[in-house]
């Protein structure tokens, strides 16, 4: 069970967050003993609280049979590639998809030292993390959560100025789009190739072809939600050379091919893929 909210109630969190959620375990859903989950990546900063149940456990391999444990209260860098995580145990929790440049406000690091890997909130916030997981799990329902989680976040925030520089800036829809090349944007922005792609990393924890090239993953999972487009299709579509370049480039961003993908993956959790 699972309810999404836009931060439009708060004007103060537009231009930090893109959407918060919180979730629960459905009545009488029970642990699955070894259970485990693809995630694809969003290219976006996450926060998350777990609430209940054991705290986040991630797998190197297939071979990994302990895992590492990151905790309950974490931060998701931006990433490029798939992880694998236990679900084994059905929990509650809260979250944040957060927008490019708002890690420094947020939590005093940036995004290009968060990028990769996940990191423990406590490592960022110190003492306040477990006193805002505290305060999460003192509070009984999805819409309460994500009140008490609104205020928190507004409160860390406080009277942070949130301003992503120009040529970053300018450049984020390009990039998604796909309408615009980096070389492009960067003679656009009047900055160096290289100069460009370091403030592009610094905004948003990823280089710009990087933060493309999940864009256009997007477009492909969106367009495979309509199971009748083939994945030749789609491939055009979401403008890739051929099906053989969306296959490979699917398979290194999501560890499985694109077959595998619309096989097993729920169509109302596309980047959370049942392993």
């Amino acid at each position: 069970m699972q309810l999404m909210r836009a931060p439009a109630r708060l004007a103060r969190l537009r231009p930090f967050v893109q959407a918060l959620w919180a979730s629960e375990p459905r009545p009488g859903e029970g642990d699955r003993p070894g259970a485990r989950e693809h995630v694809l990546p969003t290219g976006a900063l996450h926060l998350v609280f777990r609430l209940s149940g054991p705290p986040l456990r991630l797998f190197g391999s297939a071979d990994d049979l302990d895992g590492q444990s990151i905790g309950h209260a974490l931060v998701g860098g931006p990433r490029e590639r798939f992880y694998v995580r236990d679900v084994s145990h059905p929990t509650a929790s809260v979250g944040a998809l957060l927008r490019p440049g708002v890690a420094l406000p947020l939590f005093g690091a940036p995004e290009g030292a968060l990028a990769g890997r996940h990191t423990p909130l406590a490592d960022l916030w110190g003492a306040s993390a477990q006193l805002a997981l505290e305060r999460l799990q003192e509070t009984e329902n999805l819409e309460a959560r994500l009140d008490v989680f609104e205020a928190l976040l507004v409160d860390r925030l406080a009277d942070s100025f949130h301003g992503l520089h120009p040529a970053v800036a300018q450049s984020l829809a390009p990039l998604r789009m796909g309408t615009l090349r980096v070389r492009e944007l960067a003679a656009h922005s009047g900055y160096s190739h290289r100069r460009f792609i370091e403030l592009f990393r610094g905004a948003t924890g990823l280089p710009p072809k990087t933060y493309a090239r999940l864009h256009r993953f997007d477009r492909v999972l969106d367009l495979a939600a309509n199971a009748k487009l083939g994945w030749a299709d789609i491939a055009h579509d979401a403008g890739f050379a051929d099906q053989s370049h969306l296959t490979r480039e699917f398979g290194e961003i999501a560890g499985l091919s694109p077959q595998a993908w619309r096989r097993l993956a729920a169509a109302n959790a596309p980047r959370h893929v049942p392993r």
